[in-house]
């Protein structure tokens, strides 16, 4: 099964890019121009929202140069032990929704420190599966195509988060505690 796997893994990009490839010759697509007008909008649509991106990455850099994240988690990690969730896990739970790099940073330093069999490594693994880094979200698809009044979408979006962050602590309780 495994040999399948790896073989289907090794495969499959070729197939598809090949098969995309055959489709448009097939529906007589000036595949190349194409192409090359795709990657030249992509071009705009980021140029579009580096002012969305920075600041993000500005908001980020400035709550963890400012010591707040760790002061909610020192402040949640008496209430959160009675759930079984360890304090080095409440860092990531807060950076999650705000940054990708900044999470898998966070990860890395719970993996190297206490090891990759852990409960609280297993933990932070679950939870980066199941959350999402919902403010570089907002930002990069609300501003490329520039809508500015988010509505709803930044609270369900982070609802979602805490049911993923829940989520991840229940499996974890009843699959590694």
């Amino acid at each position: 099964m495994t040999n399948l796997l790896n073989l289907i893994s090794l495969w499959a990009l070729p197939v598809i890019i090949i098969g995309i490839l055959t489709f448009g010759l097939i529906k007589k697509v000036p595949v190349y121009e194409v192409f090359t007008d795709g990657a030249k909008d992509g071009f705009q649509v980021a140029v579009k929202i580096i002012p969305y991106l920075v600041a993000i990455i500005v908001g980020i850099s400035m709550l963890r140069a400012s010591g707040a994240i760790e002061l909610v988690a020192n402040l949640l990690a008496p209430v959160l032990n009675t759930y079984n969730v360890p304090a080095d896990t409440l860092p990531l739970m807060i950076v999650r929704s705000l940054s990708g790099s900044g999470a898998l940073g966070i990860f890395s330093d719970i993996a190297n420190n206490l090891g990759p069999d852990s409960y609280a490594t297993k933990l932070a693994a679950v939870m980066l599966g199941s959350s999402e880094t919902t403010f570089y979200v907002l930002a990069v698809y609300f501003g490329a195509v520039g809508i500015t009044k988010i509505r709803y979408a930044l609270i369900v979006g982070l609802l979602a988060d805490l049911v993923g962050i829940i989520a991840a602590i229940s499996v974890c309780n009843w699959l590694f505690a």
